[in-house]
């Protein structure tokens, strides 16, 4: 009867408690015959050629994770990748000395890391737990019975993500407002921020700043070579391109009072004189979608684009309703 599979999270806490154990490090072997979810599928003198690939994927997954994982020679046998040994200096991993949690703050902790479970902040919380777990920091009682998830909608995230980190350029459809099919875009990523509840890119393009909206990336993100990125804060800027387009673009309208639209539209941040609102916005095309799905709770006063797009929504629906 074969056992169960090992989860790569346990895989994982597994090998960082066994190299955070020791002094002089673990070599391959060792690591392979006797840590939890290695040793399970481990043949002695026989062919371990996919654990070993599994290890040295491992590897860069808790390097990317920031487990400051060492590599030694053996002594006496320098530059033997055999004999090499592995491990996890405690002193440039455990918290400080003046750090300390009290268990409610520890299952604060652990619940704000058990939210996210994927896309972009995937890695920050198996970081947060495998950090917590491996130092032995642990809530005895859990916090809720249950906790909350947030999923990141956008495919195109993790593979942008990864690019940014990487330092590479990406290439991916994109599809613009009012065409009919999308184009390629060739670009240097730079940053990924949320303004207004959604995601957005921040690349260099033929030298120049563009921003992109992840909700129109059509297709697969392709990573390319390496990229030539400038240093800077990237996010900031990109958050401050965000607010400059957002202050210069004003919609007008008349909401009616109590409505849903009403509601809603003071909860994005719009500012109401009776019956007449004003709400700053970045993109017209996805505040115009909005706007017409409120029908004839609201009225738009302008701007003139966004006044004609919302037109042009309400009048494709009355087109392919027909006589009804």
């Amino acid at each position: 009867m074969s056992q169960a599979a090992v989860p790569v999270e346990e895989r994982l806490f597994s090998l960082v408690l066994a190299l955070l154990a020791t002094e002089t490090g673990l070599t391959k072997n060792e690591i392979l015959s006797t840590v939890q979810g290695y040793h399970q599928r481990f043949k002695s003198g026989g062919d371990n050629a996919n654990l070993e690939r599994q290890f040295e994927r491992d590897k860069d997954d808790i390097r990317d994770l920031g487990v400051p994982l060492e590599t030694l020679d053996s002594p006496g046998d320098a530059g033997n990748n055999q004999t090499l040994r592995y491990r996890i200096p405690k002193g440039a991993y455990e918290l400080p000395q003046d750090v300390a949690f009290s268990p409610e703050e520890t299952a604060l902790l652990g619940l704000a890391a058990t939210v996210w479970r994927e896309g972009s902040l995937s890695g920050e919380s198996r970081r947060a737990l495998l950090k917590l777990r491996s130092l032995g920091v642990t809530a005895d009682e859990p916090l809720l019975g249950y906790a909350p998830r947030i999923r990141l909608r956008d495919a195109a995230f993790d593979p942008l993500d990864a690019a940014i980190r990487k330092g590479v350029r990406v290439r991916f459809p994109y599809l613009r407002p009012g065409e009919e099919s999308a184009k390629e875009r060739d670009v240097i990523p730079l940053a990924l921020v949320q303004y207004q509840g959604r995601w957005h890119l921040s690349a260099l393009r033929d030298g120049a700043r563009r921003t992109y909206l992840l909700r129109r990336i059509v297709g697969p993100v392709t990573a390319g070579r390496a990229a030539d990125v400038p240093p800077g804060d990237h996010s900031a800027e990109a958050l401050a391109d965000l607010a400059a387009v957002g202050e210069r673009n004003v919609a007008e309208f008349e909401a009616e009072p109590g409505s849903d639209a009403a509601t809603r539209l003071a909860n994005r941040g719009a500012e109401f004189d009776g019956v007449r609102g004003r709400l700053h916005f970045v993109d017209v095309d996805i505040l115009a979608d909005e706007l017409s799905g409120f029908g004839p709770e609201v009225l738009v006063l302008g701007p003139p684009a966004l006044r004609d797009a919302v037109v042009a929504r309400l009048e494709g629906v009355l087109a392919a309703h027909g006589d009804a």
